[in-house]
């Protein structure tokens, strides 16, 4: 029986009038649901095919759009950046021109003798500084008592004030350590000159930066004792300041002579005292807490030269 369906089979492949018709039938019945499902399959492909080239556009088109959002949040973040290198020089105003770190780069190495020589300067500095201190606080208490004396309330409490910010100031001094073969100041030869009473001076960044913070910094006591005064109804009065005297506050003790640093404290001094003797802000400003003599002010005063 299996043998003769095998035979009728073949038999129809090759001649199929010859078979019975319900055998003809149900073969050509298969062949059509084969052909279906072929067709279905061919069609379903084509829709997968189709979808998925739909799907590699959107993903394209959405990375396209990705990145133009990208980039104005780029090109917003860019000048963020900038600012930030720019900014170290306007940070300080006192800053005398752009690239001054680069040009301190590119200046020679001071020799090994240079070198010992400055530090035994420093250390000279250092002594001598400790001994003023000690000398400057019997000052301080006899200025003090002096100007209660005269009723004068509000440069009363200035000095004290200054005192204790000068004795919390000389306290973080006293206990900062310096290595002096690691410290850029003892081996960065000078970059810059100035004149003072006359004669030249020759200084690099480090100490440049300190004459800046120098001005500034007697500007704003200047500020506060001119401020006070007036309160006061004081005549106006900058040299019998105590400030003014002493003129060491931002002073460590390092970096550059004391006498130095006094000079151009007192030199921003007078104007910051002028500004607030008379309530204005003709010579500096005040800003983030702090006050400051103006950029152009600050480049006069000390004009400083290329060296």
């Amino acid at each position: 029986m299996k043998m003769k369906s095998r035979n009728t089979l073949l038999l129809a492949a090759m001649f199929g009038t010859l078979l019975p018709m319900p055998l003809l039938a149900q073969a050509n019945a298969q062949s059509t649901e084969a052909e279906r499902e072929a067709r279905k399959e061919a069609r379903d492909d084509a829709k997968d095919a189709k979808k998925s080239a739909k799907d590699v556009k959107k993903d394209a088109k959405e990375d396209v759009r990705d990145q133009k959002q990208a980039m104005p949040a780029r090109a917003q973040q860019r000048p963020a950046v900038a600012p930030a290198r720019v900014q170290r020089p306007a940070a300080a105003p006192t800053r005398p021109a752009q690239g001054a770190e680069r040009a301190q780069a590119r200046a020679a190495r001071l020799s090994a003798p240079q070198q010992q020589q400055m530090i035994s300067q420093q250390r000279a500095r250092v002594t001598q500084y400790r001994q003023y201190v000690s000398q400057q606080r019997a000052l301080a208490r006899t200025t003090a008592a002096q100007v209660q004396a005269q009723k004068r309330l509000q440069q009363y409490q200035y000095i004290n004030d200054y005192n204790q910010r000068l004795a919390a100031q000389q306290q973080r001094y006293s206990t900062m350590s310096f290595n002096y073969d690691s410290d850029p100041y003892f081996y960065s030869a000078p970059i810059y000159r100035y004149q003072r009473d006359g004669q030249y001076y020759t200084v690099n960044q480090y100490g440049a930066n300190l004459l800046r913070d120098a001005v500034n910094e007697g500007y704003s006591e200047g500020y506060r004792a001119g401020r006070a005064d007036r309160m006061d109804n004081w005549r106006a009065d900058y040299q019998n300041s105590y400030a003014y005297q002493d003129a060491s506050y931002g002073y460590s003790g390092y970096y550059m002579d004391r006498n130095d640093y006094s000079y151009y404290f007192r030199q921003g001094f007078r104007k910051g005292y002028d500004d607030g003797y008379y309530s204005r802000y003709q010579y500096g400003s005040y800003s983030n807490g702090r006050y400051s003599v103006l950029g152009t002010l600050l480049g006069t005063i000390l004009n400083l030269q290329s060296y």
